[in-house]
């Protein structure tokens, strides 16, 4: 039998693993909690691009500053609630689920091919479907609203604050958000959709896809890239494996920003 993990994550450290005993949650309540989070940050974003940009401040700087003041307090402070509420302390791994025992060669075997259907997946459906679906459906968005667009008119903003931004990115947008959305969703409501059997992934997956309104267009992309991951962060109820793939992932796309600013 499978042990549970209670090492890989200071914040997970103890406390063993729920993925057994996690109530199922309605799906109704399952809905709102996959997508209020994205609803109220895309919001927030709506409203503070034309602000940014008045100050010279590109569209990904401005949710930079959202996903730290807003984004991550919201998902952190829903696990943190309900850690509180079922024991009384602000121990996390008391709500989050699938932290299974993998052996460690699996943690190459596995995250290694993921990353690599995950980016294919990306690298294709970006010029051949991402940009006919904005094209068709997105046409109205203004570009401002693209977190990409700055580099079209870089010389329209201050280079320290571009790098800044970048740099800052990388950190948030490469570990501290990929790691608090893996406990939320993968952690904490995966488990919870045990109900709907082998579809659960599947489900997820759409739902955490559609979670991006800011990137609507990006969902196809999203849901055939990220679906075998989380299928198999489901069969292992580990996500540790999700974690990895996510931050590298991001990581990589980060990195990628980065490299933009500084030789655009």
């Amino acid at each position: 039998m499978r042990q549970s993990a209670t090492e890989g994550s200071p914040v997970l450290a103890q406390g063993a693993d729920t993925a057994t005993s996690a109530e199922h949650l309605p799906f109704g309540k399952c809905v709102v909690l996959h997508l209020l989070p994205g609803a109220l940050v895309t919001a927030a974003f709506a409203l503070l691009v034309p602000v940014g940009s008045r100050f010279g401040v590109p569209a990904f700087a401005v949710f930079l500053v959202l996903g730290v003041v807003l984004l991550v307090p919201l998902e952190l402070g829903y696990l943190l609630w309900q850690a509180w509420k079922r024991t009384g302390t602000l121990r996390i791994a008391t709500v989050v689920s699938y932290r299974e025992r993998i052996p460690s060669w699996q943690y190459v075997l596995l995250p290694v091919p993921l990353l690599l259907w995950m980016l294919l997946i990306f690298l294709l459906l970006s010029p051949t479907v991402e940009t006919p679906i904005i094209e068709r459906f997105f046409s109205w968005v203004p570009q401002d609203y693209h977190l990409q667009s700055f580099a079209t008119h870089m010389e329209d903003y201050n280079r320290p604050l571009l790098i800044s931004s970048a740099v800052l990115m990388l950190i948030f947008g490469g570990i501290i958000g990929p790691v608090v959305e893996e406990l939320y969703f993968r952690g904490y409501l995966l488990p919870r959709m045990s109900r709907c059997g082998s579809w659960a992934p599947l489900l997820h997956t759409v739902l955490f896809s559609f979670y991006h309104f800011f990137t609507p267009w990006q969902n196809p992309a999203r849901i055939l890239g990220l679906t075998p991951l989380y299928y198999v962060v489901w069969w292992k109820r580990n996500i540790y494996i999700g974690i990895l793939v996510h931050c590298a992932g991001n990581t990589l796309g980060m990195g990628a920003l980065l490299l933009v600013v500084l030789l655009g």
